[in-house]
């Protein structure tokens, strides 16, 4: 019941903030991606980004164990040239770079090229935690699978990966409040989320006297959701663990 009631409050969450960044609705004026700022674009693109990426580093990891050498280069290529470059670098890519190869007369919305760069860059660095997960397993357990007739996938969907995401909930959780955070240098792109909103107002003369007040006001909320994220990783462990605790 506790799952179903998080998930219906992410979703309810993630609804809200794209309505009331989108308009249109209730007598509101639509508005462009690129005039879209402040908190709910910070949610935004911190939810979608963590939730694409997931799934994804999951495949990328098991990718890298795969026996298919085509499959593991590429995924061991991805992961390499990811995380060897910065964020910046990769938004920049997103933003202005990949437009380029387009043909002409074709456009991606800035908003989805900045979620796909965020979600590759959280990808590879997730796929490394979920890998050392992965290799934590011992392989008598996926041999003991074998010999009773489990195929690959239930090998790995109800043996492996539930083992293996159980001991990496510390190191995923980390990069993910690091890509939260991480989602401030969406600025160098024109789009102004919870810090380049503050940076934005104080341009103006009559909120620059505010200036402490508001980097207080931002650095709070920051503490406030990247705490949250905290404690429920720890709770999370200390369900996960509930079952191999010593008595």
């Amino acid at each position: 019941m506790w799952h179903a009631k998080l998930l219906v409050i992410w979703s309810v969450t993630l609804l809200s903030a794209f309505f009331m960044l989108r308009g249109g609705l209730f007598g509101l004026e639509p508005v462009e991606t690129e005039r879209w700022g402040g908190l709910p674009l910070t949610m935004l693109l911190s939810m979608v980004s963590l939730g694409l990426s997931f799934p994804l580093a999951v495949m990328i990891a098991l990718g890298r164990r795969s026996r298919m050498p085509i499959i593991k280069a590429l995924c061991v290529l991805f992961v390499e040239i990811v995380r060897g470059v910065p964020l910046i670098s990769v938004l920049f890519m997103a933003s202005f770079m990949f437009p380029l190869l387009l043909p002409q007369g074709m456009s991606i919305d800035v908003l989805v090229r900045v979620l796909v760069g965020l979600t590759l860059f959280t990808g590879a660095y997730l796929a490394e935690a979920v890998r050392a997960g992965l290799q934590a397993i011992p392989k008598g357990q996926v041999e003991a699978a074998c010999a009773i007739g489990l195929s690959t996938w239930q090998t790995n969907s109800k043996i492996v990966l539930p083992q293996a995401l159980r001991l990496v909930v510390p190191s995923m959780m980390n990069t993910l409040i690091g890509t939260f955070k991480d989602t401030s240098l969406v600025t160098i792109v024109g789009l102004f989320e919870l810090t380049g909103s503050l940076q934005l107002s104080l341009a103006d003369a009559e909120w620059r006297r505010f200036y402490i007040e508001g980097q207080l006001f931002v650095a709070a909320i920051y503490f406030v959701f990247c705490f949250s994220m905290s404690r429920y990783s720890r709770w999370i462990e200390h369900h996960l663990n509930r079952g191999t605790r010593r008595q």
